[in-house]
């Protein structure tokens, strides 16, 4: 029976990790010792940037809920208190977009809030 060598295999793994490293600057691009280590480290970024973006988002959500509040003459925490003891279940997200897109149902939202404080 043959020998067999792993050359085949060893070179498809090595193109592949070369093909992820494309665009890399100098060497990173080029050599497969730091083309592996860049992408592992760029691997590691990209699973850390998907969780930061959940945070972001949610940052930018409450921002733009916050100033739409202020606008009708509240501020967030109260808002929110309201909006949960009226029994208004609706996500930040789609209350960003209400702040941002549709004025008049968000107002209507803080009255209803503030009669549920009242």
């Amino acid at each position: 029976m043959a020998r067999v060598k792993g050359a085949m295999m060893t070179r498809k793994r090595r193109n592949k990790i070369l093909k992820l490293a494309k665009g890399y600057w100098g060497s990173k691009s080029k050599h497969f010792k730091m083309a592996n280590e860049q992408v592992m480290k760029s691997l590691q970024y990209a699973y850390t940037g998907r969780r930061l973006k959940k945070r972001d988002f949610r940052s930018l959500w409450i921002t733009r809920i916050s100033a739409g509040c202020k606008l009708n003459g509240m501020n967030y925490s109260t808002f929110m208190n309201g909006l949960k003891k009226a029994g208004v279940v609706i996500d930040r997200k789609m209350l960003s977009e209400l702040a941002t897109n549709d004025a008049a149902a968000f107002t209507q939202l803080t009255e209803l809030a503030k009669k549920a404080l009242a």
